[in-house]
């Protein structure tokens, strides 16, 4: 049990940063990482060690997610949708840099600002395009690993990446104008 609560602690702020950018929604990532957890727990005598057991840990988390908006998309098919809830004061995110003492007010609304959009566009992307996109360019993983959680040739990552990265752009221009 101690060795467990040890990889959830080395393990869980990258496990809720992968959920909240695949969900765009704080609360819903943190049901999923706390389902994904309780079915690592549960799986850990199936765990083969043939790939890390942080490699293990971010395909359940990919499932869970999945599986979490097929669940609200076929909610969304059969309800009406629901009044727009009130945002929080950091707009349910969690940080995902430190504050600059030195940064501005000004500086840090821009920013803040800017992270939104960027998260806005990584939640028009097909589900295909921004799991490799969340995978390599915010969790790092290579195309290698990537192929292997997602049981898909390295070549078709690599398109998939292609596609997600230049929908990024074209997203991010059209929300932010000339951004960079």
């Amino acid at each position: 049990m101690d060795a467990f609560d040890a990889l959830v602690e080395r393990h869980q702020k990258r496990m809720l940063n992968l959920a909240y950018r695949m969900l765009g929604d704080y609360d819903e990532a943190c049901d999923v990482v706390q389902e994904a957890f309780l079915s690592a727990w549960r799986g850990l005598p199936r765990f083969r060690r043939e790939a890390r057991f942080s490699t293990w840990l971010h395909e359940i988390v990919l499932n869970v997610t999945r599986n979490r908006m097929k669940q609200a998309q076929a909610r969304s098919r059969h309800e009406a949708p629901a009044p727009e809830a009130p945002s929080t004061e950091d707009g349910g995110c969690i940080p995902c840099r430190a504050i600059s003492p030195l940064e501005n007010p000004s500086e840090r609304l821009e920013r803040k600002e800017r992270e939104e959009k960027v998260q806005e566009c990584i939640g028009t992307l097909e589900g295909e395009y921004r799991e490799v996109l969340v995978l390599r360019d915010i969790q790092g993983f290579s195309y290698e690993e990537i192929g292997g959680m997602l049981k898909l040739p390295g070549g078709t990552v690599r398109s998939r990446l292609f596609r997600a990265r230049s929908a990024m752009k074209e997203c991010l221009s059209r929300l932010l104008g000339d951004w960079r």
